[in-house]
């Protein structure tokens, strides 16, 4: 069974790079382009894994995390925060949010989906 992941991304250029990429790897991939949205299909699907920008419009992806994680039906997710800040202490502020690991734009085509496919089986090897 393919693992699914939702891509929350205001960016149609990111949103579409990283969806292909996914894709090309046989990952099943839901699209978002609001923190709504996302919270939404996170509830509807369960997707193994959720790539999270932080700058969206209306509710940021912190916020969106922390409303993940405050749900008992989308806690257990794993979130990771894809962002073009890249300062030092933001890693911190994500992971300190609720994301399970952090990402900096631009997309390193390269190491994107077997980072992704580490995130998913470490949290599968953990579970049992």
């Amino acid at each position: 069974m393919k693992n699914t992941v939702l891509v929350i991304e205001d960016n149609p250029l990111n949103l579409e790079l990283v969806r292909d990429i996914l894709e090309v790897n046989d990952y099943g991939v839901l699209c978002a382009t609001t923190a709504e949205e996302g919270l939404r299909l996170a509830r509807e699907h369960l997707p193994d894994l959720v790539v999270m920008d932080l700058s969206l419009p209306g509710m940021d992806g912190l916020a969106a995390t922390k409303a993940l994680r405050a749900d008992s039906a989308t806690s257990h997710l794993i979130i990771i925060a894809l962002t073009a800040h890249a300062m030092r202490g933001d890693r911190d502020v994500a992971i300190a949010a609720g994301c399970d690991g952090y990402l900096t734009k631009p997309i390193e085509t390269s190491t994107f989906a077997p980072r992704i496919a580490w995130f998913i089986s470490a949290r599968k090897a953990f579970q049992r």
